[in-house]
């Protein structure tokens, strides 16, 4: 079933984000300090769904879609796992209204 919001679904919603993607990731993950994180938190905070929990233990991102909400760095309980900051020169998400 499609989540809906005001009568909007997710995925139409999604459509009217647009991207201006940086060559340089702004969040990094430092894999080997996710090995030892038991919530993987980031996984069910981030609300473009960029963070996937890996059978090694890690988890595998990607930025191009982030929403820059911050919520990743908020919630991850590893020291230093996550690293985050504004994307450089103007790139980064892009909201249209409409």
């Amino acid at each position: 079933m499609t989540e809906r919001y005001d009568g909007v679904s997710f995925e139409d919603r999604m459509a009217t984000v647009q991207f201006s993607v940086a060559d340089t990731a702004h969040i990094v993950v430092d894999g080997d300090k996710c090995q030892g994180c038991t919530t993987k938190a980031c996984v069910s905070v981030c609300p473009a769904k960029l963070f996937v929990p890996l059978s090694s233990g890690g988890v595998l991102f990607n930025y191009e879609q982030c929403f820059e909400c911050g919520s990743c760095y908020v919630v991850c309980n590893e020291a230093g796992a996550i690293s985050w900051s504004y994307p450089e020169g103007g790139k980064g998400v892009v909201l249209r209204h409409g």
